[in-house]
């Protein structure tokens, strides 16, 4: 059965890496949901979140393959670990003037911040997971969204077990 799968993989941090896991979902007709890299607190690595609809066979060939590229140093299927998934997301909504303080308390609700004010418009701020971030949108297309950016899903697993165990990690070796 398919269902929404996240995977994090620590890879080197050096030009075309993100190309190369990213032509390895399209080689292989995977469609990526959402896929974030960012640097980690070790350097020369960073850190990749990738989520897709695959069901468990497919997610065993997806770690397989992502194990083949060079770059990668290593890879979790993190679906069925207790995790901490964030998304952040920027909203532009109209507020004209008699709307602004229902759209403030609705903004306030969902603890979205404001991080810009315009005669006509708010630009909110949230971060939590998809669902909560779809239902401020909800909530607030009624006002008019007129634009919206939202980050790709990142994960951590919780308590003392890093998503990269020392038993899945090559050492680091620094250049």
């Amino acid at each position: 059965m398919k269902k929404l799968r996240t995977f994090v993989a620590h890879v080197e941090d050096r030009p075309g890496v993100l190309n190369r896991v990213a032509s390895m979902f399209r080689r292989r007709n995977y469609n990526i949901i959402s896929l974030n890299v960012g640097t980690t607190h070790e350097p020369g690595v960073s850190r990749l979140t990738v989520v897709i609809e695959a069901d468990e066979h497919v997610a065993h060939r997806i770690e397989a393959n992502l194990y083949k590229l060079i770059d990668v140093i290593a890879v979790t299927d993190v679906t069925d670990a207790q995790t901490v998934d964030r998304v952040l997301a920027l909203l532009k909504v109209r507020a004209a003037p008699e709307q602004r303080a229902e759209v403030l308390q609705l903004a306030e609700v969902f603890r979205a911040r404001v991080v810009d004010v315009a005669p006509d418009t708010l630009i909110l701020e949230i971060t939590g997971t998809q669902d909560k971030i779809d239902g401020l949108v909800a909530v607030l297309q009624p006002f008019g969204i007129l634009e919206l950016v939202h980050t790709g899903t990142v994960s951590m697993q919780r308590g003392s077990t890093p998503a990269l165990g020392a038993e899945h990690r090559a050492p680091i070796v620094a250049a």
